[in-house]
């Protein structure tokens, strides 16, 4: 299947559920469609297309830090790390110091001042955006923070996303589970109550075969390669 557009979508929807693409309703309720498929599958793919690296300094002698938001709003963090020298904005021209993530008790503890400040090497969420770092900087570090965001959500103007690229038709079958709600098929009282089942049923089985290539790409299939899981091999590849 071809990737698809925001267009193409649209028309594909529309012939699958049999309806005008320009009907009232359904263009009133296609945002609440592309909005459930979207979020389910980001959070059950863990996709590498939505993960992203950003900057933001820390302020001298103050633990809190907020996470930067240019290339999007970071939904988990996988990875900091502290710039040095301090001043250092670019980190591929510093030094990157790993910062391990501890809880805020931990921080509190150890570090309860901004006696001992230095270059942090611990952090801890207070917030899904608002974190706090120990030691306490000394200097305005720079923090590089690697982490995963909600890509732009398809619509008339951004005619594609990763999952239209690249997964057009695990997209396709789970905006048509949602599509079924639209048409009043998710209960017995619908004209085709199996509707819903039949389309979730098959996300299911498109599911399982993406997360297996999602898993090759991060080296994290059969023994720990990109290989393809080979239920024949045994024993597993080291």
């Amino acid at each position: 299947m071809v990737g698809l557009t925001y267009n193409s979508f649209v028309t594909d929807l529309a012939n699958m559920i049999v309806v005008a693409p320009t009907d009232v309703g359904y263009v009133t309720a296609l945002p609440n469609i592309i909005d459930d498929a979207e979020q389910r599958l980001y959070r059950e793919l863990d996709l590498l297309s939505t993960r992203t690296r950003d900057t933001a300094p820390l302020v001298a002698n103050n633990r809190n830090f907020t996470l930067p938001s240019n290339n999007g709003r970071f939904i988990g963090v996988e990875q900091m790390n502290a710039i040095t020298p301090a001043g250092q904005t670019n980190p591929d021209l510093g030094t990157r110091n790993p910062m391990l993530p501890a809880s805020k008790e931990f921080l509190d503890a150890v570090w309860p001042s901004v006696a001992g400040a230095g270059v942090p090497g611990s952090m801890a969420p207070i917030t899904d955006q608002q974190w706090v770092v120990g030691a306490w900087p000394d200097a305005a570090y720079t923090v590089e923070v690697i982490g995963w965001i909600r890509p732009t959500p398809l619509s008339f103007t951004n005619q594609t996303t990763p999952l239209t690229l690249y997964l057009p038709d695990v997209f396709l079958a789970a905006a048509l589970v949602m599509a079924a709600g639209y048409q009043m098929n998710f209960s017995s009282m619908g004209d085709n109550p199996q509707q819903a089942v039949t389309w979730e049923t098959h996300v299911a089985t498109l599911l399982n075969s993406a997360k297996v290539e999602e898993f090759r790409k991060k080296f994290a299939s059969e023994a720990w390669t990109s290989k393809t899981p080979d239920p024949l091999a045994a024993p597993p590849r080291t």
